[in-house]
């Protein structure tokens, strides 16, 4: 199974499922900006408990040796966290991050935009916010591959609200690193 097979058959388990979601990470980065490699799908979930044993059932019957703790899941919820399911036979990983009540999260989800991939419909975090969120990994890892995802993104794409962008870079203290990032692509 190819990551966008996977990435196709996890949308439809969400969407199935009712349960709202957005493609972060890496496969939004190769949305918006340059295609690289990436052994992994990150999407941000808006997950209640009642909804765990469905999730758990309909993605363990995409691979057979599929892992997933349910545990994992209900700490996942408890704490706005992480759990992922690893797919074995492919060495892929799907990162499930829970979707926080916060402003930023929140307006993620409003401005969430879906594009069209193999005739199936699939929800990606808006560029903007993609490269929000990778000024905030960047400033908690110091990561170059966050720049160069943002740099990527900023080049590729010529109608960014860089009022929005700016406006909640002051916000989450990232101004500094975004005015550098649109200074170098200016020159």
């Amino acid at each position: 199974m190819e990551i966008e097979e996977l990435l196709k058959k996890v949308t439809q388990i969400l969407k199935n499922l009712d349960i709202p979601y957005l493609i972060t990470g890496g496969i939004a980065v190769t949305v918006w900006g340059k295609p690289r490699a990436t052994f992994d799908i990150d999407i941000i979930v808006e997950l209640k408990e009642p909804k765990i044993s469905s999730l758990i059932k309909s993605l363990k019957l995409l691979s057979k040796a599929g892992y997933v703790d349910k545990e994992a899941v209900k700490t996942a919820i408890l704490k706005k966290g992480e759990f992922n399911f690893i797919c074995p036979e492919t060495g892929l990983k799907v990162d499930f991050w829970i979707k926080k009540d916060d402003s930023f999260t929140i307006n993620e989800f409003s401005r969430r935009i879906s594009k069209t991939i193999n005739k199936q419909k699939i929800y990606f975090i808006s560029p903007e916010n993609l490269i929000l969120s990778k000024l905030l990994w960047y400033k908690e890892s110091k990561s170059s591959r966050h720049l160069e995802d943002i740099e990527s993104i900023t080049t590729i794409q010529k109608n960014l609200d860089l009022n929005y962008l700016k406006k909640w870079a002051k916000k989450q203290s990232t101004s500094r690193i975004l005015e550098k990032i649109l200074k170098k692509i200016k020159e």
